[in-house]
């Protein structure tokens, strides 16, 4: 029957401590005002006679006085939780995705895209009805269950006592089936995020799932995810209904004996008849808390799974790390240019596969302004290359230096600015053809981005488009051919304007008049800047001013397309299976 979890939600309510204490001071007064009103009738009851009537006026103005208090109270008290539940959820969702938006690909290697997905929406939506409407529930009835039991216990303490036996028989089943609750709820819950996963999976890759005729298999699939988290759900909603029926039956059983024995009392002259009123009335509120508890009880319970499960993911370190002192990028001399790459003895292998390194103490230097090829069968390391460039990840050993500082030295926003990467599989985004091509470079100019895309040999696509530049593009770039796509990713490269261009072979979905137009492009590019590619095909090749060639992570020999050809080897073996007989290695 743990709700810490709950704890966590901490940092993000104390910004707001003053819409805390409005809500504190509306659920009082609201309460207050509910507690006063069974003194009214007590009033009414005991002085209902002829000679009293200007006093009866008096009373029943006095009760809609206070039912008008009442309602104003508990307006603002909606009012006030009901934002509050809002801002924090929105501040938690924004904590949320900046934390992961931030990590490494490493991070993606262990929790799912769906997965935190799930987790800013089901999890945060669940936490949201708690402090939206749940939590301000358990504290207006705790207050009334407190406050009506003091009242009880001024109108009969005989009864009163007789009451308070009952508790024993509420509290226990809470204990006993609050724990299951909880328990099924975090369960339930992660059920929900695997369903959603395998959702998500399955529609990313719809053409291919039907293409394979896969649909049977993944529709089962998903339904026996969807399955599993109704059986779990199922279970909470037994597990919390039996505890309504216990604690329901008790409370009211329990109310109702205690107002026979009350009822006799009248009887006997023992208790007047608005004393009984009285007493019935706040037998009724403390007993409707008492219920209200319990259902609150649950809710609560399930909302310290789905805090348990963001905190969690919050507490996830980002394997990245920034450097207390960052030291700023190099400056370049006068007339000298910049972009050098230096890779020192670097080794490093994946996490989700430790056993196989993916580059085994490799060095080599790209000077400023020069073109290198970095070749090889797949899973040789060349991408590795790229991605430890960029610091996705961090080399084990060894060091990467850009323009003589150690990039793990740079701050990662100074590293990036200096690199222009093109994707094999080009990232389109579900907004404008201009939006696509400005993320490059957000606050370059309408002409820039034309010209960024004149260069890319993509203008006269986009010019074609039903509203040219300001087009929408769909979900990752639906309404574009593979080639459009790629086109429109090197030109928010070309427009990025950095000094080290890396190219994951940016020419391999083109057509051959595409390619020719973006290769001269990139040609004309290469001439400003360091150029490091993954290359696949001959003509890519040729281009390079030098050749790396990768085998197993290993460099195994460098120089250019004809030396490397002249020696034989791997390379040469390339050059006559994969190139000249256009086959791609990754």
């Amino acid at each position: 029957m743990r709700i810490g979890p709950l704890k966590g939600l901490m940092p993000y309510l104390r910004p707001y401590r003053l819409s805390i204490l409005g809500v504190a001071a509306a659920l009082i007064a609201a309460s207050s005002f509910t507690l006063a009103l069974p003194i009214a009738f007590r009033r009414v009851i005991d002085g209902f006679s002829a000679e009293n009537a200007a006093l009866i006026d008096q009373y029943f103005l006095a009760l809609i006085g206070v039912a008008a208090l009442l309602a104003l109270a508990t307006a603002m008290r909606f009012y006030l939780v009901t934002r509050l539940g809002e801002r924090v959820i929105a501040d938690l969702r924004t904590a949320v995705f900046n934390h992961v938006a931030s990590m490494s690909p490493a991070f993606f290697e262990r929790v799912m895209t769906t997965e935190v997905l799930t987790r800013l929406t089901t999890d945060t939506s669940v936490i949201q009805s708690v402090i939206g409407a749940t939590a301000s529930i358990a504290l207006r009835n705790i207050l009334l269950l407190t406050g009506g039991t003091v009242m009880l216990l001024f109108t009969s303490v005989k009864l009163t006592v007789m009451t308070l036996l009952i508790v024993p028989l509420v509290i226990f089943p809470i204990l006993i089936l609050g724990r299951r609750v909880r328990r099924l709820s975090r369960l339930a819950q992660d059920l929900v995020a695997e369903s959603a996963t395998t959702a998500g999976e399955t529609l990313q890759a719809a053409q291919t799932v039907q293409a394979m005729t896969h649909e049977a298999a993944s529709k089962a699939r998903f339904a026996d995810r969807v399955e599993a988290a109704y059986e779990a759900a199922h279970a909470r909603i037994t597990a919390r209904a039996w505890l309504t029926v216990i604690v329901i039956f008790f409370v009211f059983g329990g109310v109702v004996g205690v107002m026979w024995i009350g009822a006799r009392d009248v009887l006997a002259g023992r208790m007047s008849p608005g004393d009984m009123a009285q007493f019935v009335l706040y037998a009724v509120f403390t007993a409707g808390a008492a219920g209200a508890l319990s259902e609150v009880w649950g809710e609560l319970q399930r909302a310290a799974g789905a805090t348990e499960r963001l905190v969690e993911l919050l507490a996830m370190e980002n394997p990245i790390r920034e450097v207390a002192d960052p030291v700023p990028p190099a400056s370049p001399a006068p007339g000298k240019a910049i972009g050098e790459i230096v890779f020192d003895r670097v080794s490093f292998a994946y996490q989700s596969r430790r056993e196989i390194p993916a580059l085994k103490e490799v060095s080599f230097r790209i000077a400023p302004g020069e073109r290198v090829a970095v070749v090889g069968p797949s899973g040789a390391g060349k991408t590795t290359v790229l991605q430890l460039l960029l610091r996705f990840y961090d080399p084990e050993a060894g060091t990467i230096l850009l323009d003589g500082v150690p990039i793990a030295r740079m701050r990662l926003t100074d590293l990036r600015r200096s690199l222009a990467l093109v994707p094999q599989e080009p990232v389109i985004f579900a907004d404008t053809v201009r939006a696509n091509i400005l993320f490059g470079r957000p606050e370059a100019s309408a002409q820039e981005v034309e010209d960024a895309a004149r260069a890319a040999a993509a203008h006269d696509f986009v010019s074609a488009l039903p509203e040219g530049y300001d087009t929408w593009l769909g979900e990752r770039g639906v309404l574009l051919s593979g080639g459009q796509k790629q086109r429109l990713a090197i030109a928010r490269a070309i427009l990025r304007d950095a000094p080290v261009l890396l190219l994951d072979e940016a020419t391999s979905a083109l057509d051959a008049e595409s390619e020719r137009a973006v290769q001269q492009a990139v040609d004309r590019l290469s001439l400003e800047r360091t150029t490091l590619v993954i290359a696949h095909r001959l003509a890519t090749v040729k281009r390079a001013d030098r050749i790396l060639v990768l085998d197993e992570g290993r460099l195994v020999a460098t120089g250019s397309h004809d030396e490397l050809v002249a020696q034989g080897g791997l390379y040469a073996r390339l050059a006559r299976l994969q190139f000249t007989d256009g086959l791609a290695a990754e």
